[in-house]
């Protein structure tokens, strides 16, 4: 089994699933319908993605677990989420600014990967690229138009940005996995991602007339399994649970 390539795609499934799930919470209580819509599509097109990349996961380790398998059937301490996307959705304006921050990554991201030496990799890339340009394009207007908004939605996304953050510089940490796979021009180094996302987040924050912690400090833990946040626990809980009660069950 190609061990590098394998822990890769669960990195990149397990962000996509542990966040399409936390946006599907807003089903039926965002503040409008569209924004309602907007949202439970945003979540559907994640755990599409998912699907690509935990498909592709299993199918490198060989040892006969699909998508479901590895989404349903596995434990905390399996997971390979950045703990950015674990974080309580908290009001509207929290919500669009872990999406935003995310999503500036996973562009970056996305566009590095369609160079990819390894085509099933960059065949998932060009397909979820297109929706990611979406989710990137809508993420960074809401955080613009609430930022530069009332003094009550500028007051909430700073206070969200400023609780946010801290979690982004796990997105760029870079391990001998990330190395290795680098190597082989599989993947890009995620710290080379860093300078062109900070300029697209001082751009876009610039024009929200929101202002930047000068601290970079960040959390981390969450790629490699050793720490995740209190909250995947509650998470698992409940995306889990009818698997784990009734195994190998159809509809």
């Amino acid at each position: 089994m190609d061990k590098a390539l394998f822990e890769f795609c669960l990195r990149m499934g397990d962000n996509t699933l542990i966040l399409g799930h936390r946006v599907s919470e807003w089903c039926g209580h965002a503040p409008v319908v569209e924004e309602d819509i907007a949202l439970a599509n945003t979540a559907l097109d994640l755990i599409g993605q998912t699907q690509l990349w935990l498909g592709l996961a299993g199918e490198i380790e060989g040892k006969g677990r699909d998508a479901d398998a590895l989404a349903f059937r596995r434990d905390a301490w399996e997971m390979r989420s950045v703990l950015l996307v674990e974080q309580p959705n908290g009001d509207f304006g929290q919500t669009l600014m872990r999406q935003y921050l995310f999503d500036q990554w996973q562009a970056l991201m996305l566009a590095a990967l369609e160079e990819s030496a390894e085509p099933r990799i960059a065949a998932i890339a060009r397909k979820a690229r297109k929706e990611v340009a979406y989710h990137l394009e809508r993420s960074r207007g809401t955080v613009v138009g609430l930022g530069d908004g009332t003094e009550e939605s500028h007051a909430r996304m700073q206070a969200a940005l400023d609780r946010l953050y801290p979690y982004v510089g796990e997105l760029f940490s870079d391990d001998a996995i990330d190395s290795a796979l680098a190597e082989r021009g599989i993947a890009p180094l995620p710290s080379s991602l860093r300078p062109d996302y900070d300029a697209a987040l001082a751009e876009t924050m610039a024009e929200a007339t929101l202002s930047l912690p000068e601290n970079r400090w960040s959390h981390s833990g969450g790629r490699d399994g050793s720490r995740h946040s209190e909250h995947l626990g509650h998470i698992l809980a409940e995306m889990q649970w009818l698997q784990r009660a009734y195994p190998d069950a159809t509809w």
